[in-house]
């Protein structure tokens, strides 16, 4: 195996971690940018009030894009597990 099937090999596996981790982290950032804004505007500093509503949003989101997320997991794999002759060859 060659330096660059390695450095190919990572920058797919990163590529592919970083296209997962995004939707959930995105849609987290979002709603804690919008509860922080309520709370300023409201005053109320509850640590639980930025919490559950975050927590309920990454939830919602993983329903909802989790069959994409697993579709793009298995086609990463499946092409990870067809290449093992070619890499070790």
């Amino acid at each position: 195996m060659t330096p660059e099937t390695v450095t190919t090999l990572a920058h797919e596996a990163m590529y592919i971690a970083l296209l997962l981790a995004a939707p959930p982290l995105f849609v987290g950032l979002v709603v804690g940018l919008i509860v922080s804004l309520f709370q300023a505007a409201t005053q109320i500093n509850e640590a639980t009030l930025s919490f559950i509503p975050k927590l309920f949003a990454i939830a919602v989101t993983l329903v909802l894009i989790g069959p994409w997320m697993l579709a793009k997991m298995l086609d990463y794999m499946r092409h990870m597990f067809t290449s093992i002759p070619t890499l070790a060859g």
